[in-house]
């Protein structure tokens, strides 16, 4: 069988921002600073030495490029940034391999507006919600001759509280209130989020990598919108198919039905734990999928950065990240890749 092997890796850059440049109204690095961001960001990458690498909390794109430049092993690489402003965090991808197109998806389609009725015979209330906070970028990437596989790379919200400028977070309502701000978001973008997949996964064998920071663990009901709920066991086949033909599965599950695997968190928050940072595939990168045309390698964690404030005197430096990086193997099966593009 011959086989071709690409790696993809998803990196939270935490505020990559040109010097000098405020950000977030009062904050901004100082050269020395920058240079240090810069170095450490580039030193991780080539460490991955990810051929195709999805990032998030890109301010500037020029700030990107430098991070490449300074790597020295993305050469001739593409690289596009989603609507970078300077002023808010936004998502990117970089890739040794071509792009044959790319798209940025900013408002939410019309089918992934949420309404709410609390009875019958009450009008359907809309929720507020109508674009991502950060653009969601997809890229169909060419693995082989003309073969693509289309790559999501999002940031949802994150789970810090919302308070409104006559709210107080030493409130413990207003605090609660907050969180669920938060979360409404979040949950509405990945109504939205799945919306756009289900276009790109119903009905065709395009394999899909969805990879970025969604905020929330693997097992959260935000998370799961994203990747869709397994067909109950008992449903004819006919329906688990088309149930399966929509579904992303986390390259950690499907890593962790084989003996070996790293432990799985990408970022600490008051002691706890957490991965919040994941990549996904649909069914035709799932070996246990009879029609795959690739599976999934080894899955490496990037985390030995990330320090527990409760264990630790150590201050944060702000030239590094805060979240551990994930990266994938994955095995493409030529063979079959040629059969389908010669059809």
């Amino acid at each position: 069988m011959k086989k071709k092997t690409i790696k993809v890796a998803t990196f939270n850059l935490l505020n990559l921002v040109l010097p000098e440049k405020k950000y977030y109204g009062r904050k901004q690095y100082s050269q020395k600073d920058y240079d240090k961001k810069v170095e450490w960001i580039a030193n991780k990458l080539i460490e991955i030495n990810a051929d195709v690498v999805g990032f998030q909390e890109v301010f500037h794109a020029e700030a990107l490029q430098d991070v490449i430049d300074k790597t020295g092993i993305y050469k001739n690489a593409n690289v596009i940034v989603a609507n970078a402003n300077g002023h808010e965090p936004r998502v990117a991808i970089v890739s040794r391999l071509p792009i044959s197109k790319f798209d940025i998806y900013d408002e939410f389609d019309a089918e992934a507006i949420i309404d709410v009725e609390e009875t019958r015979e009450s009008e359907r209330i809309l929720m507020p919600y109508k674009k991502f906070s950060r653009p969601v970028l997809r890229a169909d990437i060419q693995v082989h001759g003309n073969y693509n596989i289309s790559f999501y790379v999002v940031h949802l919200k994150s789970k810090r509280p919302l308070i409104l400028q006559d709210e107080e977070r030493e409130n413990p309502v207003h605090l609660a209130k907050g969180q669920a701000r938060s979360l409404i978001i979040r949950a509405s973008e990945s109504v939205a989020l799945r919306s756009l997949l289900s276009e790109t996964l119903l009905n065709t064998d395009k394999p899909v990598v969805l990879m970025g920071d969604v905020n929330d663990t693997g097992q959260s009901v935000t998370t799961n919108m994203i990747s869709g709920e397994s067909p109950f066991r008992r449903l004819p086949i006919d329906v688990k198919k088309t149930i399966w033909d929509t579904l992303l599965y986390h390259v950690k599950d499907l890593q962790a039905r084989r003996s070996y695997h790293d432990f799985y968190y990408t970022h600490i928050h008051n002691g706890h734990y957490d991965s919040l940072d994941h990549i996904m595939v649909s069914q035709e990168l799932v070996s246990e999928n009879p029609n795959h045309i690739g599976r999934i390698g080894y899955v490496s964690l990037y985390n030995d950065h990330i320090y527990d404030p409760t264990l630790s005197n150590e201050r944060p430096k702000n030239w590094k990240s805060d979240h551990g990086q994930v990266a994938v193997t994955i095995e493409l099966n030529l063979e079959k890749i040629e059969k389908k593009t010669q059809k």
